[in-house]
């Protein structure tokens, strides 16, 4: 069981806090003051430190420095409800694993904590192959490797069909989809399905990492290789080692480090941060995104070569509201782990409340349709979950907006179609092109005709 610190001065969120991750399997300390924090860091027993960023007597990036002089192998994540970019920066350059902003999403957590107890044990030995990550417990694993739904619309048995195909081969993969529909599930199961699947699977939100340290996080750094290197760091690539890395959102990456990437793929060997040493890996990397690259390459904003480079095998993630047929199967699987996380027994919706679901268009796709779930199961005092209880937006859904006259007939209203699509989405190109039931590389193309620039 891995014994974790808990560093927060506001009691009631720690104490919170404490029950949900003692729930998790967990052994939790709870400590309120940053004097507490280092007795019982200096009592030992500790796998693990989650602290706040400001606390009574110290703050947070203090605790960091502390154990990174006198602890250096216990992993530390960083809470903090002042999510500005240098705190962040600063936090990791203090040697923090990882941070978190508040309101702390419980299911977040749970990865930043598996993933952080993942690379500890990794990097405890450098000489032997690296092995798959034992989950600490089932609950963690559940966060990141939770089942994949195959379901029985037309769009998923294509999406099935392709996962069986690529998966026991070494082709790199490029997932494209909308934001929630699944992209990091499909990849875990093309690894779960692979000759890999016994070793990491390592998923990345390339999105979520400052630029300042991306080549960091990436490739690693050794102790003292820039200010606040107190410690060798292992990168992604190398805990990916022998199994699969999943780039979320590619595109986000900057030019500089989209070079760096390249150069890593094609000679199959890593440099951390301050190390003349190259370290050999082998890795298979699946890389998803919500853009349209193509068109990037054109803006000379993402390399043609690194895209080919991923891209020798491409999947297109369905939206849900493009597979109806799923949406129960959905719905059931999200409201039983909705009731196992919040400890209560709802047996389903009403029969206006699934009627509203059905009608409703899904924008933010599987993403979008878990949450409201997950919240309707908080709300509900009742077995059976109302109407009354989904957001306004589900409640007030008309039957279809497919059914409404906003298609792109004929080039005679075609642009002002578009534009108003666009003014109706503030500008959001993936939104607009849902709206005109066009895809996006489509509307890309057509913005580029009528030489429409937002």
């Amino acid at each position: 069981m891995s014994k974790i610190l808990l560093i927060e001065d506001d009691v009631a969120f720690c104490k919170m806090l404490e029950t949900f991750l003692g729930k998790k399997g967990f052994e939790v300390k709870s400590a309120f003051t940053a004097g507490e924090a280092y007795k019982i860091l200096d009592e030992g027993a500790t796998d693990l430190v989650i602290t706040d960023v400001r606390l009574p007597d110290d703050d947070g990036l203090s605790i960091l420095n502390f154990i990174k002089e006198k602890y250096s192998a216990i992993p530390a994540i960083l809470m903090t409800g002042y999510a500005e970019i240098n705190k962040a920066v600063e936090a990791m350059k203090a040697g923090a694993f990882d941070y978190i902003s508040k309101p702390v999403r419980p299911d977040e957590l749970l990865k930043i904590i598996d993933k952080a107890l993942n690379i500890q044990e990794n990097s405890q030995s450098t000489s032997e192959p690296k092995q798959n990550p034992k989950k600490k417990n089932g609950e963690v694993a559940s966060a990141t490797s939770a089942n994949f739904i195959k379901g029985v619309s037309d769009a998923a048995a294509k999406l099935n069909q392709y996962v069986d195909l690529v998966a026991p081969t070494t082709m790199s993969i490029l997932i494209i989809g909308d934001s929630g529909t699944g992209k990091e599930y499909v990849a875990k199961s093309i690894h779960d399905k692979s000759k890999r699947s016994d070793q990491p699977f390592i998923a990345v939100d390339c999105g979520a990492i400052p630029k300042e340290l991306a080549s960091s996080e990436f490739f690693g750094h050794i102790k003292g290789s820039f200010t606040g290197a107190v410690t060798d760091k292992v990168g992604h690539f190398e805990a990916a080692n022998g199994g699969t890395l999943f780039l979320d959102e590619i595109g986000n990456l900057s030019y500089e480090l989209q070079v760096q990437l390249l150069r890593a793929l094609q000679e199959r060997k890593v440099k951390p941060v301050g190390s003349n040493k190259e370290i050999p890996v082998d890795i298979r990397v699946v890389a998803a995104t919500n853009e349209d690259l193509e068109e990037a390459i054109k803006e000379n904003e993402f390399r043609e070569d690194l895209y080919h480079r991923l891209n020798e095998f491409s999947i297109e993630m369905p939206r849900l509201s493009d597979r109806q047929e799923d949406l129960m199967l959905f719905v059931n699987v999200f409201l039983d782990q909705a009731n196992a996380e919040l400890e209560k027994e709802v047996t389903g919706f009403s029969d206006e409340a699934i009627e509203a679901l059905k009608r409703y268009d899904w924008p933010g796709n599987l993403r979008e349709l878990k949450n409201i779930v997950k919240r309707s199961v908080l709300l509900t005092q009742d077995a059976i979950i109302p109407l009354k209880l989904l957001p306004r937006e589900i409640m007030l859904s008309k039957e279809s907006i497919k059914d409404e006259p906003f298609a792109l007939f004929n080039s005679k209203n075609e642009q002002e179609l578009i534009l108003d699509a666009l003014e109706k989405t503030g500008g959001n190109k993936s939104k607009a092109a849902r709206l005109l039931h066009i895809d996006r590389k489509t509307l890309y193309n057509k913005l580029k005709h009528y030489n429409i620039k937002l």
